[in-house]
């Protein structure tokens, strides 16, 4: 009897879906730049070391940098979905048409800074309040830093952006440097040093921890310290992917997301802009702009302006930007 009983027991868990005790689990995180950059320094690398330290023998990661998985953002979500990755590095201003209500989180002037960005994305994000998500677990979700403005041609003050061509993560950031006078053309992170050096834009807007990720520093010398848009960053796991897994895999997932992503994110980011800040400050042939007074008042003004179009746009966005509002507020009162 005792053997029937072992060996029905035995066909059951072979019958069963997804991981049996004894299978190792190995996720493939498909990253599109370098290993070496900042994102993945700030993003992928504490969680990745995380879940490997604590997953041993039974969960790991394995990460596919340098685009060998992938390295056209816009195709990414839908790597992700179709199973070509298990996770993948995503930067959601490429796919405006999925994340349609990521613009909340990119809107100019809403934030103080890639913490307080970071943490309001994610409460939204895990209260499902943002479309575009459904077949994902959104294992990390973080924001940038208001991006500055990094140019070839000088920019001294706010008139000096007119007429220049300079790239943005998004549309939203577009709708900002067009308020600003600017020209701009929404081009994924990675494509931008080549356009600057073929003459097709002028700068970008890009987080000063950044600058010298994708070879963005080496071509731009002017550094106009206006916050613009925050970016918002993730890393996403197909949804079903995560479900079959173990209830102690999704343990260890979930430990390592959320505020203990994000916690290690700002830190190193911050670090991050403050080396590259004091070394673009010490370097003659750069020219550092900290915005007047007059200025940042103008430059505030216009974004009160596209935030408040963006709200009258439609109901939704109103309680959206409501929520939004709401979280930054207790935000700041838990600080």
């Amino acid at each position: 009897m005792k053997n029937n009983i072992a060996c029905l027991a035995a066909i059951v868990c072979l019958l069963a879906p997804g991981w049996s005790a004894a299978d190792p689990i190995t996720l493939k995180l498909s990253f599109f730049t370098s290993d070496r950059s900042t994102a993945y320094q700030a993003v992928v690398k504490p969680f990745v070391d995380a879940v490997n330290r604590e997953g041993g023998d039974r969960l790991k990661i394995q990460v596919y940098p340098s685009g060998s998985l992938g390295k056209v953002q816009k195709e990414l979500p839908q790597l992700v979905l179709d199973g070509g990755a298990d996770i993948a590095f995503v930067v959601p201003g490429q796919n405006p048409e999925l994340f349609t209500d990521n613009s909340v989180i990119e809107l100019p002037g809403l934030y103080r800074d890639a913490r307080e960005a970071s943490l309001v994305y994610t409460r939204l994000v895990h209260a499902n309040l943002l479309a575009g998500y459904e077949g994902f677990f959104p294992v990390v979700t973080v924001a940038t830093d208001p991006e500055p403005i990094h140019s070839r041609k000088n920019i001294a003050s706010l008139a000096d952006i007119r007429g220049q061509k300079i790239r943005v993560n998004n549309p939203t950031g577009a709708v900002a440097l067009a308020k600003l006078g600017a020209l701009p053309i929404v081009l994924a992170f990675n494509e931008t040093a080549s356009a600057i050096s073929s003459g097709t834009i002028d700068g970008a807007t890009i987080p000063t921890a950044q600058l010298f990720d994708v070879g963005v520093g080496r071509l731009v010398s002017n550094h106009y310290l206006l916050g613009t848009s925050s970016a918002p960053l993730t890393l996403l796991m197909n949804r079903r992917t995560f479900d079959r897994l173990p209830d102690d895999a999704q343990s260890i997932i979930r430990k390592y997301s959320g505020v203990w992503a994000i916690s290690r994110y700002a830190d190193i980011m911050a670090h991050a802009d403050e080396k590259v800040i004091k070394e673009i400050k010490s370097d003659g042939r750069r020219h550092v702009v900290v915005p007047s007074a007059s200025d940042q008042d103008t430059a505030h003004k216009l974004f009160k302006s596209i935030v408040d179009d963006w709200s009258a746009h439609s109901v939704h966005n109103r309680a959206l930007l409501k929520s939004t509002r709401d979280e930054i507020a207790k935000i700041r009162a838990e600080q």
